[in-house]
C-alpha cells in the first residue's frame, strides 16, 4: 500500500515538472527536438531530427532575417511608401529597409533606425507666429501674437503702427491686421467738400427768394 503510493506521488512530480526549455539560439520543433537557430539571413527550410541538425536557406530578394531565428520563411522588407518618406538604406538579407523623412515632414512613428510614418509641418494661422520651426522629428510650435501686434501670414508678429500726431485712426488694429491711420487735414477738406453741395442749394434757395 505503501510503496503504491510512493509511486503515484513520484507519478504525479513528474507530470507536474514543466518542460525543459530550448537554449538561447535555439528554437522547439513541432516534434519537441531544440533545434539550433538559423543565422541572420536565413530561415529554416527543415527542422532538426535526433539524427540531423537544422537545414537553413538564404532569404529570397525582398525578405530579410536580422536575428538568429527559427523562422520557416523571412519577412518582406517595409516600402518606404508613405505619405512624407523616402528610402534612405535599402533592405538587404540581414537587414530591413530603412525610411526616413522628406523636408517639411516630421516623424510621427519612429523607428529604431528609421521612420514608418511621417506627417506634413504644421502652418501657424494668421494672429500667431512661428516660435520654432519644424524639424525632422518635431512638428512646428506656434505662438499667439502679443497684445498690440498681429500677423497676417503665421511667420512674424509685427507691433501695431501708431499714428502720428497729424494723423487720425480710421481703424483698430487686430492680431489679424494693422491699425488704419489717415491724414487729418485731408479728413477735414473732405468733411468741408460734402458740405459745399448742400451750401451752394441754401444761397441758390435765398437768392430765388
Amino acid at each position: 500500500m505503501i510503496s503504491s503510493l510512493l509511486i503515484l506521488v513520484g507519478l504525479v512530480s513528474v507530470l507536474s515538472e514543466p518542460a525543459s526549455s530550448c537554449g538561447e539560439k535555439e528554437f522547439r520543433s513541432k516534434d519537441g527536438f531544440c533545434c539550433p537557430m538559423c543565422n541572420q539571413g536565413l530561415h529554416v527550410s527543415r527542422d532538426c531530427t535526433e539524427d540531423l541538425g537544422t537545414k537553413c536557406q538564404p532569404c529570397p530578394e525582398g525578405t530579410f532575417t536580422n536575428k538568429p531565428n527559427g523562422l520557416k520563411s523571412c519577412p518582406s522588407c517595409s516600402l518606404c511608401t508613405g505619405h512624407g518618406l523616402f528610402t534612405r538604406h535599402n533592405c538587404t538579407a540581414t537587414s530591413d529597409t530603412v525610411c526616413w523623412v522628406v523636408d517639411g515632414y516630421f516623424c510621427v512613428t519612429p523607428e529604431i533606425s528609421g521612420c514608418s510614418f511621417a506627417k506634413k509641418h504644421s502652418k501657424c494661422k494668421s494672429g500667431q507666429k512661428t516660435k520654432e520651426p519644424g524639424s525632422s522629428t518635431a512638428d512646428t510650435v506656434c505662438e499667439d501674437c502679443p497684445p498690440g501686434s498681429f500677423s497676417v501670414d503665421g511667420l512674424n508678429c509685427t507691433r501695431w503702427t501708431e499714428c502720428s500726431e497729424s494723423e487720425r485712426q480710421e481703424r483698430d488694429g487686430s492680431s489679424v491686421s494693422d491699425v488704419v491711420c489717415s491724414s487729418a487735414s485731408r479728413h477735414h477738406y473732405t468733411l468741408c467738400y460734402s458740405f459745399v453741395p448742400f451750401l451752394s442749394l441754401i444761397i441758390a434757395a435765398v437768392i430765388k427768394n
